[in-house]
């Protein structure tokens, strides 16, 4: 990762937390994931090779830029998806500012209605950090869209483990998925289609 690319993560992160803090429970929040977390991402998209990377949630794109930047160092791009009209403006903002508009492809829509026309076996790593209530109804589609041998993660799966709880049981269910808990950040889980 080069300097400009390590400051602007670095201001993003800053802006995210005083922005966040400022406004408290408003849709106005970034809510973006922790800079371990971002380094997690990012070992996760060169050691699984992900050269199509599915993000639903893109928010600032505080967590494209990671998992972008880790994608093109292997050949590979980003699907990111944000239906808030504001933050799909500031995310593309970001994206231009740290040149990987040309490795990012924003979807401006209903994460739900994409992943129903999406094709099977598409993404080599697909990141779920969105709205938590809709993951159970997206899992058959998110399921079909991951490649044989492709991973998931899901943010906040230790902080809002409660609204987690019938999706992470449906994942675990599955035999075709093997899955763990990692504790970083704000928890990641893991699902690995087997």
């Amino acid at each position: 990762m080069d300097l400009a690319l390590k400051r602007q993560l670095e201001q993003l992160a800053d802006f995210g937390n005083t922005n966040d803090a400022a406004v408290g429970k408003s849709g106005t929040r970034m809510l973006n994931i922790t800079p371990d977390t971002g380094e997690f991402l990012s070992v996760l998209v060169r050691a699984t090779v992900a050269r199509r990377v599915l993000e639903i949630g893109t928010s600032n794109a505080y967590s494209t830029l990671w998992l972008a930047d880790a994608a093109r160092a292997i050949g590979g791009a980003v699907t990111t998806i944000e239906r808030a009209p504001d933050k799909v403006a500031m995310a593309r903002e970001n994206i231009a500012t740290a040149g990987l508009d040309g490795v990012i492809t924003q979807v401006e829509g209903d994460a739900g209605a994409w992943l129903a026309q999406a094709p099977d076996a598409s993404a080599d790593l697909v990141f779920l950090d969105s709205a938590r209530s809709l993951y159970l109804a997206w899992w058959p589609d998110l399921r079909r869209v991951l490649r044989a041998g492709g991973l998931l993660v899901v943010d906040n799966a230790s902080s809002h483990a409660h609204e987690m709880a019938d999706f992470v049981a449906a994942v675990k269910d599955d035999a075709a998925f093997s899955t763990s808990l990692v504790p970083v950040g704000k928890g990641e889980f893991l699902a690995v289609k087997t």
